[in-house]
């Protein structure tokens, strides 16, 4: 009886304590985790990875802009959710591109050039009779070498440096050569060129005339 009645009056007790505007203390609320933001972060991802209502979570950061959200910022998470760090992406290396105005090379490098001549090819060697009497050198007296080409100085000055393509003949690179213009010939007149194949690797007549594209370095 007596225990019966002492919770009696305890229950007396709360309820007036209630009526008069007094209430229990009750437990005090978990305190919120935090998430540290990962690449590519937003608020929206962040909800959903973690099943958080966004507009709340949102509001337990309303200091922080939404559209400002970068990686390694910490957030405050609503509801207690626990402490968490976003994945952080691995960033895709973007492939390498060719600058403007740049051709690409044989061997895959890019080279720059100013300007680009649609030009006739015919080929000629070390023979004294095929390299107006003088055998072996070249305008400047420097001995012939694959990359030695004839030009007509009014249109491309000599000693430029080039990148010609379009030509097809064993003993001389394939997919493209670079060249430099240290030679002239009577027959090399506007767009063409003389381009210097040893007779080691055959003869020039079976060169012929081939279209080609010189690139004009800078």
């Amino acid at each position: 009886m007596k225990v019966q009645a002492m919770k009696a009056t305890l229950a007396g007790l709360a309820l007036s304590l209630s009526i008069a505007g007094f209430s229990m203390p009750a437990h005090a609320a978990q305190s919120s985790g935090t998430y540290v933001t990962g690449a590519n972060d937003t608020f929206w991802l962040i909800s959903k990875k973690l099943n958080i209502n966004v507009n709340e979570l949102m509001a337990a950061n309303s200091s922080i802009n939404p559209l400002n959200v970068y990686e390694g910022l910490t957030l405050t998470l609503p509801n207690g959710k626990k402490s968490t760090t976003g994945s952080k992406t691995k960033s895709t290396p973007a492939a390498p591109q060719t600058p403007a105005n740049s051709v690409t090379t044989a061997s895959g490098a890019p080279s720059s050039y100013s300007k680009v001549i649609n030009a006739v090819a015919t080929a000629y060697s070390e023979v004294a009779a095929e390299n107006g009497g003088w055998a072996g050198v070249d305008y400047f007296g420097n001995p012939l070498k694959i990359g030695t080409v004839a030009v007509d100085p009014k249109v491309i000055p000599l000693g430029t440096k080039l990148y010609i393509t379009g030509y097809s003949s064993p003993g001389l690179p394939k997919g493209g050569m670079y060249a430099t213009a240290t030679d002239i010939g009577g027959a090399i007149k506007g767009n063409r060129v003389d381009i210097f194949k040893p007779t080691s690797t055959g003869p020039v007549a079976d060169f012929g005339f081939q279209n080609v594209k010189i690139y004009v370095l800078k």
